[in-house]
C-alpha cells in the first residue's frame, strides 16, 4: 500500500512515539526523510538516526530527545501538503515562535533550516516547522 504523505506519516510516528515517552521510533526510510532527521539532529531536536536494512526495506530509526522527563521537540506540524504546495521566496521565511523554532525547507540546495535558506538567499518549499 503506498502512502500519499510520507513526511506527515514520519512526523507523526514521532509526535506519537513522544506521547508515550519512547526513546526510539522507526520509520520506513527514504532520501527526504533521511534529509530531515539530518536538519533535526543538527538543531538539537533528537539524538541521532541511522539508516538500517537494504533497497526496499530501509528503516529510518531515530533517537528522541528528552530534558527533564519532557520531549525536546514541543510541537510538528506539516505545513506544505501534497494537495496544497507551500513555496516562499528567500526574503519572505516564515519565522516560529519568534525564532525559538525552526522551519525546514526543501531547497535546490537540498533540505535546510528556513534560516539557512535565507541566508544563502535561496527559496523553496516549507516542509514542516517544528519547536
Amino acid at each position: 500500500m503506498s502512502m500519499s504523505d510520507p513526511v506527515a506519516d514520519m512526523l507523526t510516528r514521532i509526535r506519537n512515539a513522544h506521547m508515550v515517552e519512547k526513546k526510539e521510533v522507526n520509520i520506513p526510510a527514504s532520501n527526504l526523510k533521511s534529509a530531515i532527521a539530518s536538519v533535526m539532529q543538527q538543531e538539537g531536536y533528537i539524538e541521532s538516526f541511522s539508516v538500517v536494512g537494504e533497497k526496499a526495506t530501509k528503516t529510518l530509526t531515530l533517537k528522541l530527545k528528552y530534558y527533564d522527563d519532557k520531549p525536546v521537540i514541543d510541537s510538528l506540524k506539516r505545513i506544505s501538503k501534497p494537495s496544497l504546495r507551500v513555496y516562499v521566496k528567500s526574503t519572505e521565511m516564515p519565522s516560529v515562535m519568534n525564532g525559538l523554532g525552526i522551519v525546514i525547507v526543501s531547497t535546490p540546495k537540498g533540505v535546510m533550516t528556513g534560516q539557512n535558506a535565507a541566508t544563502q538567499n535561496v527559496g523553496g518549499e516549507v516542509l514542516c516547522s517544528i519547536s
